[in-house]
């Protein structure tokens, strides 16, 4: 049986479900954050902010806006993990984000074994990155503004625009050598500025060499959100459904902000993988609804708190695959938990759903 929490003491899951729907049935403007979660349970979080008119607040937003505001603006020149490990003879790390993803310890062990630097070593060059480790590279410095007006710099040099024996020409001229070069980062990091002069310097690299970006997804299941957000809704995760159509607004529907504005008056935080709690979520009557033995799975997390299986560690679920670039699968790695977040938000629905019913 899973662990749950009504006003700070304990009780069982069902009850704890009532008390959530009771709650959510008589909010007027409540607010879905988080959502850090497998697909299963983004779906079913979709599904009862659809029903209870909530916004939708994504965890992952600082991240996944830096890219899309660009695609948006200009598109993007990228390419997939598998590919950039089996061409690239050329690999840019921006940043210190992507220097504890696997993806980096793939990228380094292994040659390029398809195109023109088949056979070839890689080269692996740090933009702002650590200047040691345990992954052989060259290591450039960031300029005093920050890693966007370092890649502006270095765009400036590739580009021709500025010229002598600095660092970011010779930089520069690594990237224009290369057969295929990627450019690893976390837009998050980057900022949306920096991801535009990224995307600036790939297209200008196309002139002369076969150059591509390789955007890292964020740690809190972005990538698979906005796939759910895009076929649920056709738009981007930032939603509220006040109006009950999705209406895509990152402005309004920050949680932050319409906690700070008085506007929310209840919040619902899915978690069921790890992800930081948001500061203001105990400032309004709230359910949490978290991984079962994580540090938030306690009785003062918020008002409601709901422990459920970890997906792809005490449950299975669908979950963003970094190496693969796409949506897998992950089993349970023992016996499945008995509650998922899936199941609790659609009992959570149904039961407004049923008292909906019995008022009419």
């Amino acid at each position: 049986m899973m662990a749950a929490w009504v006003k700070g003491g304990a009780t069982d899951a069902d009850a704890a479900i009532e008390a959530a729907a009771h709650l959510f049935a008589s909010a007027k403007v409540p607010v879905v954050t988080g959502l850090c979660a497998d697909v299963g349970a983004l779906r079913a979080a979709y599904g009862l902010a659809g029903v209870i008119g909530a916004s939708l607040d994504p965890v992952a937003a600082p991240s996944l806006y830096a890219e899309l505001g660009v695609l948006s603006r200009t598109g993007a020149m990228g390419t997939t993990p598998a590919e950039a490990v089996g061409r690239a003879d050329l690999v840019v790390v921006v940043g210190n984000a992507p220097w504890d993803r696997p993806f980096l310890q793939d990228i380094a062990a292994a040659k390029p074994r398809r195109g023109r630097a088949a056979g070839s070593e890689r080269t692996i060059l740090s933009l702002g990155g650590p200047s040691n480790g345990q992954i052989r590279h060259v290591a450039y410095p960031v300029e005093p503004g920050g890693l966007a007006v370092s890649i502006a710099q270095l765009r400036a040099f590739a580009k021709g625009h500025l010229a002598g024996e600095t660092a970011y020409a010779d930089l520069a001229r690594r990237l224009v050598a290369a057969h295929y070069g990627v450019v690893v980062y976390e837009p998050g990091e980057v900022g949306e500025l920096g991801v535009e002069m990224l995307q600036g310097l790939v297209k200008d690299l196309n002139d002369v060499t076969r150059f591509f970006a390789l955007p890292l997804a964020d740690p809190f299941q972005g990538r698979a959100l906005i796939q759910v957000a895009a076929w649920t809704t056709g738009q981007a995760p930032s939603t509220g459904f006040g109006r009950h159509v999705p209406e895509h607004d990152p402005w309004r529907f920050d949680g932050a902000r319409q906690v700070r504005e008085g506007e929310a008056d209840a919040a619902l935080w899915l978690s069921s993988l790890p992800s930081p709690r948001p500061d203001w979520l105990a400032s309004l009557p709230s359910v949490a609804i978290v991984g079962e033995g994580s540090a938030n799975a306690t009785g003062d997390t918020a008002e409601i708190v709901i422990a459920v299986g970890v997906p792809g560690e005490s449950t299975g679920g669908t979950l963003w695959n970094e190496r693969r670039g796409t949506l897998t699968h992950s089993s349970a790695a023992g016996q499945p938990a008995a509650l998922t977040a899936g199941a609790v938000l659609d009992a959570i629905r149904a039961r407004i759903t049923a008292k909906d019913s019995a008022a009419c």
